[in-house]
């Protein structure tokens, strides 16, 4: 295996493996620091579904990912005549590339909920599509753990 080609396969390896530790924003998914704290929660009635978009996310990873990539590829360019501007060029648009494929892979589907309260206040809870299923008029709990909110069943 050319030496050149181990740091593009390490830095790939990375993006893809941060991507995979992006936590879950669903209703149905604790932290592990909410387990055993105590929530509060306010009953109401689902008036209102709507299907969003949450971001990804950018960290520097990707970015700094993808800046070995184009840097290892470009320092290929020129067998040795001008693969230091290569490289630079080429870990500059790695790095552009690798933040645009972070935010890209991380991004996911969301649900936008409008709860009405028993007490006649309205809420609008934006989390992750989980497992729960949810139907305009139905009955839902919004639970309160630390100030992040969740609509439930």
């Amino acid at each position: 295996m050319p030496s050149r080609l181990l740091p593009t396969i390490c830095a790939l390896s990375l993006v893809l493996g941060a991507a995979g530790c992006v936590s879950s924003k669903a209703g149905d998914v604790y932290s592990r620091d909410e387990a055993r704290r105590v929530m509060t929660f306010r009953e109401g009635v689902l008036v209102g579904i709507k299907e969003v978009r949450l971001e990804g996310t950018k960290s520097a990873v990707g970015a700094g990912a993808g800046a070995v990539v184009g840097g290892v590829a470009g320092s290929a360019v020129g067998q040795g005549k001008g693969s230091v501007v290569a490289a630079v060029l080429g870990a500059v648009a790695g790095g552009v590339a690798g933040a645009a494929a972070e935010e890209g892979l991380t991004r996911e589907k969301a649900l936008e909920l409008t709860v009405r309260l028993d007490n006649g206040e309205s809420l609008i809870i934006v989390q992750g599509i989980g497992d729960d299923k949810f139907k305009e008029g139905e009955r839902v709990r919004v639970v309160n753990s630390s100030g992040t909110m969740r609509v439930t069943h």
